[in-house]
Formats: C-alpha cells, structure tokens, sequence
C-alpha cells in the first residue's frame, strides 16, 4: 500500500476553519515542539506512555529525528498513516491510522490531538471525517472499518465520536497505556456500509446545524 503515500488532505470545518492533513516534514521540528511544550498539560491526561518492560518509545521530543523516520518508514510500509493537522500553514494538531490490517480484517484505529486553542471550533471531528472517509473510499485505502478508542473521562472526545455517529463498542478494561497506566477505554467503530452520500464529512456538517439550532431554537432543515 506504499503507493498511496505520501497523502494530502483538504477539507473545512462547519465553523470555517480550513484544514490540510500532510505528513510531518524536517522543518516541523520546532514548530510542533513548541506547540507540544504549550501543551503539555492539556496533552498529558491523553497522550500514550510506554508501560514497564516496553522498551524505549520514540516521540516528537526525545528525538525528533527518529520520531520522524519512524512515521515515514510505517507510512511507507502500509501498517500507519501519520499526518499533520495544519491550519493557514500552521500545525494544529495531529491525527493518524493506526495498527492498519488488510485482508479478511480490513480495519484500523485512529487517534488524534488539536491543540488547545483551536478546542470547540470542529477540528477533531473534521480531521477524522476527513482521514476516515479518505480510508473506507475505494480509491483510497479501500478500508472496511475505522475505530476509535476513548477514555470515559475524555468528553471531548467523546462529543467527537457522537458528532461522527459512531457505534459504540463497548468497554475495554486495561486497554491502553496512556498518562503512565493502563486505562479503560470505550471502544466505537463504523464500516463502509454504514456511510450515506456525503460521507463522513456530511455527518459533521449535519451534527453542527443540529447544534446550531438546538442553541438558536430554529430547525435544522431536512
């Protein structure tokens, strides 16, 4: 699947902001360190850890350089995709496909984070309509489902997953190491069958003039 990499994703968010998800590059090294060091705090009650006996793990910040090459190689061999969410050339965040399985399984999981200052502005949402309707499209990666995998105390992802209508899978106990321990998570998925004309990035659009008019009072048309 090397050849559907590298990717370049546009799309908008129901509220205007203009979004690109593209591979991470040599000179995002300061920005994205920048970013992610204003951010610890916002970042860390979510953000994956490597439990005891895991060995090293490679991030953006204990060395950029293999953080890096690490994604392409991934990216390149078809198990990862691995981008960058940037807004007006800016990094706002980042968003992948994860653990990607072909054959009879045709699944992946996706994780994401925004930076704080673009929170309540759609981005999550629209970066995972964005990335997901590119991976269950035949003429992307042909995929059969996506996941995704919430802590029970993260409400903002969880109004993410509500946005996308996705199924809810149950609990998992244990399921991931995040913020140093293994945390329970609440599983949601969606398969190809389930997507209507518009896609993924339609549901978003919906589930914002539904918001709309609930807060307005107004209908939110047909």
């Amino acid at each position: 699947m090397s050849r559907h990499w590298p990717v370049r994703l546009t799309g908008e968010t129901p509220t205007g902001v203009g979004l690109v998800l593209r591979p991470l590059r040599r000179r995002d090294k300061g920005e994205l360190l920048e970013l992610r060091r204003q951010d610890a705090d916002w970042l860390r009650p979510w953000d994956p850890t490597t439990p005891p006996g895991g060995g090293p793990r490679q991030d953006a910040v204990s060395d950029f350089r293999a953080y890096r090459r690490g994604l392409e190689a991934a990216a390149r061999s078809g198990s990862t995709l691995p981008l960058l969410i940037t807004s007006e050339g800016r990094i706002i965040g980042q968003i992948s496909a994860n653990t990607i399985v072909h054959g009879a399984f045709r699944s992946c999981s996706i994780g994401y984070w925004v930076a704080s200052r673009m929170a309540g502005r759609w981005v999550a949402p629209t970066a995972v309509a964005m990335l997901g309707d590119h991976l269950l499209d035949p003429d992307g990666r042909a995929l059969h489902r996506i996941q995704l995998d919430v802590r029970p105390e993260n409400e903002a992802s969880l109004r993410v997953v509500r946005k996308l209508g996705m199924r809810d899978e149950g609990r998992r106990a244990a399921y991931l190491h995040i913020d140093g321990d293994w945390r329970e998570h609440l599983s949601f998925a969606l398969v190809a069958e389930d997507l209507g004309p518009g896609g993924l990035q339609m549901r978003v659009s919906r589930a914002y003039q539904q918001s709309r008019a609930r807060h307005t009072g107004g209908s939110a048309g047909p």
